[in-house]
């Protein structure tokens, strides 16, 4: 259980924004108390695209990053249940980090920083992808750059994980599989973007119960393959359970935090 603290930091929502008409396309904007301008953290909430999932559980990790210093836009998405899937979903996602150029807030947008997990962390992986894109593939052409992403128990592989999970989520997000509408998978897969332009982390259980490792070893593979810059860290034990990444005081996200900072997105925790 959470200490009282920790529940607090949990639940207080940042400032609101709203990026669109549709009740889901608005996002929490976090900021830490000195004056700025501050490097930016976009999070990105998992949860099998599925709109019973909402962007409150980044809550933790939003209030672990403040207090680092580091501005936190915390999205939400239109979901499976309220209009989202393909197209609508990436268009949100692109819509919503886009939006951090027209907020009035001490921010540095030179060094944008994304972080997804699940389901979030292959609309992370895409989005950071997105200069990849044909143009008019998928929305406009980005106007915040992306400096680094972070994909925590990522769906890296979304054509892999059709495979595993015999259709499953991956079918409901793009309305059929790899072999049915191969176009949607060439833009919408984060395996078919690879080798980005910027460095990339991804963190994973080896035990996951829900999304296999196998998939980030795939996506690490092809990316190192074609030059991309990308570390794989595995996580061995209940450490590495899949909401474990969620968790503030975890080590899986404590090895994100920290390789944040390292690559240039914030400030390395102080040792204790």
């Amino acid at each position: 259980m959470l200490s009282g603290g920790l529940i607090l930091d949990f639940l207080k929502p940042g400032c609101t924004h709203r990026y669109g008409a549709h009740r889901s396309q608005r996002a929490e904007l976090y900021l830490p108390r000195s004056a700025g301008p501050h490097p930016v953290v976009v999070l990105i909430h998992g949860g099998s695209w599925h709109k019973r999932y909402g962007r409150i559980v980044m809550r933790g990790l939003a209030a672990a990053l403040v207090r680092r210093g580091q501005a936190v836009w915390n999205i939400e998405y239109r979901r499976l249940g309220e209009g989202g899937g393909w197209p609508a979903t990436f268009h949100d996602v692109a819509a919503a980090i886009d939006h951090l150029g027209e907020l009035r807030a001490p921010l540095d947008l030179g060094g944008v920083s994304v972080v997804g997990h699940s389901a979030g962390g292959h609309l992370a992986l895409w989005a950071a992808g997105r200069e990849r894109l044909p143009s008019g593939a998928v929305g406009s052409e980005p106007v915040v750059a992306i400096a680094r992403a972070v994909g925590q128990a990522p769906v890296s592989d979304l054509a892999g994980a059709y495979r595993l999970w015999r259709g499953g989520a991956a079918r409901a997000l793009m309305g059929g599989g790899p072999d049915e509408v191969p176009e949607r998978y060439a833009v919408g897969d984060p395996i078919a973007l690879v080798p980005l332009a910027i460095p990339v982390l991804i963190v994973h259980g080896v035990l996951d119960e829900v999304v296999a490792i196998e998939l980030s070893r795939n996506y690490l593979a092809r990316s190192r393959a074609q030059g991309g810059d990308v570390e794989l860290i595995e996580i061995e034990g209940p450490g590495g359970r899949h909401r474990a990444h969620i968790d503030p005081r975890g080590a899986a996200w404590s090895a994100a935090a920290d390789w944040l900072a390292e690559s240039g997105g914030g400030v390395r925790a102080r040792a204790a």
